[in-house]
């Protein structure tokens, strides 16, 4: 599967057009305010443990600081933000990623909620490296949060919609499709998704099925082990019209 979405934005790329495989990538740096070594610790991390995510009440936190903030305080805490994406751009392109990662989420705990549009950027951006390092379901949290800002924002959108895939999550997966060819009729990754998926949610659905009568095969077996009986004494019957199921006893 390709992505289109893999690229990060930076503030002069930011629209709600269809996404360009060619716009520059975002990403962090090693510095101080980035808790450099904290990021290496959490890449240290294995993929069975539940990941945490230290941004999950930022919005809030944010909010809350905010309020006894001047404007001009504000104004200074946009421009750090800005100045650390850009820094976490040349990460992300460098491959970088624990320090691209960083990089942004001391962004984003700078940037004043009052500029959604760079919050969303910056979410996508994080949302970038995090799939890059396989840390899909933050990834798809982050992509979320930049949706939350910006609904049309394609790129999030996008990305979401194929890191759902990779999750085998594929009805979640071609809603999202969906939703990236209302805003971008065009965008190739999507126009397949939207011919493939389909039909790999019937086979999924099958299989799925088959394994749940596979279960309720080795139950019944169970149960029916102390009357000298099995599941093979039965015939299980679909009505093609209702879709149901009918079990009846075979006769000797």
């Amino acid at each position: 599967m390709s992505d289109s979405s893999e690229s990060t934005d930076s503030e002069d790329t930011f629209h709600d057009a269809p996404c360009d495989p060619t716009e520059r990538e975002d990403s962090e740096f090693p510095c101080s305010s980035c808790e450099h070594n904290e990021a290496g610790r959490a890449d240290e991390k294995t993929e069975k443990e539940p990941e945490e995510d230290p941004l999950q009440d930022i919005e809030k936190e944010l909010e809350a600081l905010e309020l006894s903030q001047s404007p001009e305080e504000k104004e200074v805490r946009l421009s750090q933000s800005l100045s650390l994406k850009e820094k976490g751009n040349q990460f992300f392109r460098d491959e970088l990623l624990p320090d691209a990662l960083e990089c942004y989420s001391a962004a984003l705990r700078l940037c004043p909620t009052s500029h959604p549009r760079e919050r969303a950027i910056l979410f996508n951006n994080r949302a970038a490296t995090l799939a890059k390092m396989e840390r899909l379901d933050v990834a798809i949290t982050d992509c979320s949060r930049s949706l939350v800002l910006h609904p049309s924002y394609v790129k999030p959108l996008l990305r979401r919609a194929q890191l759902l895939e990779k999750q085998d999550k594929l009805n979640e997966a071609l809603e999202d499709y969906k939703k990236v060819l209302e805003l971008a009729p065009a965008e190739e990754n999507a126009l397949r998704a939207h011919a493939e998926l389909p039909g790999r949610i019937a086979e999924q659905n099958e299989r799925l099925k088959q394994e749940m009568m596979g279960k309720l095969r080795e139950l019944g077996d169970l149960v029916l082990r102390p009357f000298g009986l099995s599941t093979s004494n039965f015939n299980v019957c679909q009505d093609p019209a209702s879709g149901s199921y009918s079990v009846n006893f075979k006769k000797s």
